[in-house]
């Protein structure tokens, strides 16, 4: 039986704590209730050893032309005059003798960590082949091993730009569409719930997927204005929860994505604006993020969200202009919109007294419809992500959505 934190009602600041008890159980039922009715979980896969832990063991003892390795955790900038003092052979060197730490490492050249990630990406494909054929596991252990193999050869396909690899457990992905280094607008999708190397991509909805969702908005985008040079990035890089069961309901895997989701942003090439496109328990991590972006995100659109863990935009203390989405049709709307004991994710961003700037969704049908060719909401994810938000259409009710774009984002001085 599931358990629940306990609370002290004499501290809440609700007058009626039979209210607030009620509320707690709402808000459990319904959380059950969806993860035991047809969310099934993606189970994970547990290697024997974690490669890229020994990967930095062995990177921590390294050098190369007789100096010693910058610490993996060193800042972007420490990272990036490194390399920068390389020659080409030396660069590429790193790259195949530490592919999972070069290929990760937020500082690196863009193109090295690609080049990295290929050489990880076909050392995992080999394991994974060996492993469809190792008697030791049971059949659904070798189903799971060639799954994961012809994931990991999609990946390696020709002109394919992956900018972070971690095979280990579930799996970590993050893929560019476009060029990231000469980019002027970087839009980031955040997706949520069962987010690992496996739903990655999808051949049946594809656009429910990180990378089908990605690829359409690079595509839209270019449509919105094609002398506007974008890249977007399909960010797979946290650890998302399993179902929609406790995990969903709670911030601490949302807390653990934002760190990385910030340093993401942080170490990003260049001085282009990015946007942050998050969909479902995505848009909780950009929520737990907010208050620690830097300037450069723009705009924060968030897509059939269960909540931002705020009960307002001011409370997300954050410049970036804040917009919400939600189909008349997705099921998150049947969430209970409220945090109690840890339960829950605060207010709904599309409720009037949260104060985001509402936009129409339609085509959407359903929660996992937003990236879909053809329908409104992707058409507003465009706009903002080339920097034309005044061309979104607002929700039914939200006319004034683009009212004041120029007065409200005030950017703090550098």
């Amino acid at each position: 039986m599931t358990s629940f934190p306990e609370l002290d009602s004499s501290s809440i600041p609700w007058t009626n704590a039979t209210t607030v008890w009620r509320a707690l159980l709402a808000l459990a039922v319904v959380f059950v209730m969806l993860a035991t009715t047809g969310w099934t979980a993606v189970r994970g896969h547990k290697a024997a050893a974690d490669p890229r832990t020994t990967a930095l063991g062995e990177w921590l003892h390294g050098s190369i032309g007789g100096r010693p390795l910058p610490s993996p955790g060193a800042d972007a900038g420490t990272l990036g005059r490194f390399f920068g003092s390389l020659t080409a052979g030396q660069r590429e060197q790193l790259a195949e003798r530490y592919p999972l730490v070069v290929g990760n490492l937020d500082g690196a050249p863009v193109k090295l960590r690609y080049r990295a990630n290929r050489i990880a990406l076909a050392k995992a494909r080999t394991t994974e082949e060996r492993r469809t054929h190792d008697s030791a596991l049971t059949p659904a252990g070798r189903y799971e091993a060639t799954r994961r193999m012809h994931r990991f050869e999609s990946l390696l396909a020709d002109g394919r730009q992956v900018l972070a690899f971690d095979a280990s457990g579930a799996g970590r992905v993050a893929e560019v569409f476009g060029d990231l280094d000469r980019a002027e607008r970087v839009s980031v999708v955040v997706p949520g719930v069962d987010t690992n190397v496996l739903t990655f991509e999808k051949s049946q909805r594809a656009y429910s997927a990180p990378v089908g969702m990605a690829r359409s908005l690079y595509a839209a985008e270019g449509k919105a204005s094609p002398g506007t040079r974008t890249a977007v990035i399909a960010w797979a890089d946290y650890t998302s929860p399993v179902g929609v069961g406790m995990d969903a309901a709670t911030g601490k895997l949302a807390a653990e994505g934002a760190l990385r989701l910030r340093k993401l942003v942080r170490t990003l090439p260049g001085d282009s604006e990015v946007s942050l496109f998050c969909h479902s328990y995505g848009s909780v991590v950009c929520g737990v993020a907010a208050r620690e972006l830097p300037a450069r995100v723009s705009d924060v659109a968030v897509a059939g969200s269960p909540g931002m863990r705020a009960e307002r935009v001011s409370d997300l203390g954050t410049s970036a202009r804040i917009w919400a989405m939600r189909d008349q049709d997705d099921w998150i709307q049947d969430v209970p919109h409220m945090e109690v004991g840890g339960l829950g994710h605060g207010a709904d961003p599309v409720s009037t007294g949260f104060g985001a700037r509402r936009l129409s969704a339609s085509g959407a049908r359903g929660h996992t419809g937003y990236f879909e060719p053809g329908t409104t909401s992707l058409a507003n994810f465009a706009g903002i992500g080339v920097g034309a938000a005044g061309s979104v259409r607002c929700a039914g009710d939200a006319s004034d959505c683009t009212t004041g774009l120029d007065q409200d984002r005030v950017v703090p001085a550098a």
